[in-house]
C-alpha cells in the first residue's frame, strides 16, 4: 500500500465551458454552478492521491472576486494542500478566460477537507502528501494554520 506520495502526482485540471444553463439572468457564471465543479475537481484530486474515494467534510469561505461570464472557459486546478490523518486539504484555484477578448482572470481559490473513507464509508489513513516546491511548502504550512482556524471556530460554535 502507498503511504505516501508527492503533491505533483494527484494534481487534477478540469476545463469547463460556461453554457447559458450555468448563468443567471446577467449572463453570469452561477455560484452554486462553480461551487458544484469546485467539489468535483477537489474530490477527483482526493481520490487520485488516496486510490479510494473521498468525501467532503467541509468548505472553507468562498469569495467570489470576479464574475465570469457566458462562453468563457473554467479552469479548475486541484492539489493536495496537507494530510492530517484521515482528513486532507484540497486547494482549488479557478481561473476564468475568454478567448474572445484574449483574457484571463484569477477568480476564486477555495479550500476543501476531505476524508478518505473505506468501502463502507468509515474513515481510514490517507496517503501522506509530500511537498517538493516552494509553493507546495507554502501552501502545506498555510494549510496548517487554516485547520487550526477551522478546529477553533468548531469548538466555539458548539
Amino acid at each position: 500500500m502507498v503511504r505516501s506520495k508527492k503533491v505533483s502526482e494527484s494534481v487534477i485540471t478540469m476545463t469547463e465551458l460556461v453554457l447559458p444553463n450555468n448563468t443567471n439572468q446577467l449572463g453570469k457564471l452561477l455560484g452554486g454552478q462553480l461551487m458544484h465543479w469546485i467539489d468535483i475537481c477537489a474530490a477527483l484530486c482526493a481520490a487520485k492521491h488516496n486510490n479510494r474515494i473521498c468525501v467532503t467534510a467541509s468548505v472553507d469561505k468562498i469569495d467570489f472576486h470576479h464574475s465570469i461570464n457566458l462562453g468563457d472557459a473554467v479552469t479548475l486546478k486541484a492539489s493536495v494542500n496537507r494530510v492530517f490523518n484521515t482528513s486532507m486539504e484540497i486547494g482549488v484555484k479557478v481561473v476564468g478566460e475568454s478567448f474572445k477578448e484574449g483574457t484571463s482572470i484569477h477568480s476564486n481559490t477555495a479550500y476543501l477537507t476531505f476524508v478518505s473513507v473505506d468501502g463502507d464509508g468509515k474513515p481510514v489513513k490517507a496517503v501522506e502528501a509530500i511537498p517538493e516546491t516552494e509553493d507546495e511548502k507554502r501552501r502545506y504550512e498555510e494549510a496548517l494554520q487554516r485547520r487550526e482556524n477551522r478546529l477553533k471556530n468548531r469548538i466555539k460554535n458548539s
